[in-house]
């Protein structure tokens, strides 16, 4: 890649940039989609190959370093930082193909803001990063209409924005670390969020009151939300198999609690929620969806 002289930034307008996805999973794999039929090239990379993908013209990059060598800027939808780091050095790492380059890193995983600072103040020097986690759930990705959360250095993120604009709407909202942060606050609201819809559910059956019809009456009032249209099927009739899986909100609760504590913000409801979510993986539910919490109401209270 062409490095440009300091007025005009480090890298080419987005439609020259060669664009990688690492990690396709229920979130990185339909955003890749449409990431490629938007340009019509793109490179991607996973623990295994995704035939469909590659039939459809992406270019399948076997190593994280031949991903970094055939592309300028890489969307990471992995877990978490750690997943990433561990691939970073050595001979088939990240940074063996970026090899000194100018460099776009896209962070969309859910972490904490305070490592994605850290990390990109180990990264060498020319490595750009973003943090854009995003929201809309498996149903978003798939649809294109993610809400995506960009923090970064102004460039920067309006590059990240022109190349993630295909999965949904990119917004910037401050400095490194600042989509992180937001992602937390989503998360705060979509845990309590399912929880309440879980337990009024299970309140619901158990008082011979039809949750079907409840919800088709108060979904259209204060009660109905985005997250309701979502898993309404899913509380009505038990079926809590995975889409977003519960377990995950046990790390990005504890993000929200580091955030809160960096802030000096005592929140009344997070501890409960941690609690609440904490006690779903301890009984062995943490691999089930988030519209598990119905399930976990009920075995409360058949305690």
């Amino acid at each position: 890649m062409t490095t440009l002289d300091e007025e005009t930034g480090p890298f080419p307008p987005a439609s020259e940039v060669r664009l990688g996805v690492w990690g396709l999973g229920a979130m990185g794999e339909p955003m890749a989609r449409h990431l490629l039929s938007a340009r019509a090239a793109l490179t991607v990379h996973a623990r295994r190959e995704r035939p469909a993908l590659t039939d459809a013209g992406a270019r399948w990059a076997p190593t994280p370093r031949e991903l970094a060598a055939a592309t300028d800027a890489i969307l990471v939808m992995l877990p978490d930082l750690p997943q990433l780091e561990e691939h970073l050095d050595g001979a088939d790492g990240l940074l063996a193909g970026i090899d000194g380059r100018d460099y776009l890193l896209l962070i969309g995983s859910t972490s904490s803001p305070v490592g994605v600072r850290a990390l990109a103040e180990r990264l060498p020097r020319g490595i750009r990063v973003v943090d854009c986690p995003v929201s809309g759930g498996e149903d978003g990705a798939k649809a294109g209409t993610l809400s995506i959360m960009l923090g970064g250095e102004s460039a920067d993120a309006d590059l990240a924005a022109a190349l993630l604009a295909p999965c949904g709407t990119p917004v910037r909202l401050g400095p490194l670390g600042a989509g992180e942060v937001a992602k937390a606050c989503n998360q705060m609201v979509v845990a309590a969020t399912i929880l309440a819809l879980g337990e009024a559910t299970e309140l619901a059956a158990r008082s011979d009151v039809d949750p079907a019809a409840l919800w088709k009456l108060l979904g259209g009032g204060y009660a109905g939300s985005n997250l309701l249209n979502s898993r309404r099927e899913k509380l009505v009739t038990g079926d809590d198999s995975p889409s977003g899986i519960a377990g995950y909100m046990v790390k990005d609760l504890r993000f929200a609690a580091d955030i809160a504590a960096a802030t000096d913000t005592r929140p009344a409801l997070l501890p409960a929620l941690r609690a609440a979510f904490d006690e779903i993986v301890d009984r062995g539910l943490g691999e089930r969806d988030i519209a598990v919490t119905r399930r976990f109401t009920a075995a409360r209270s058949d305690d």
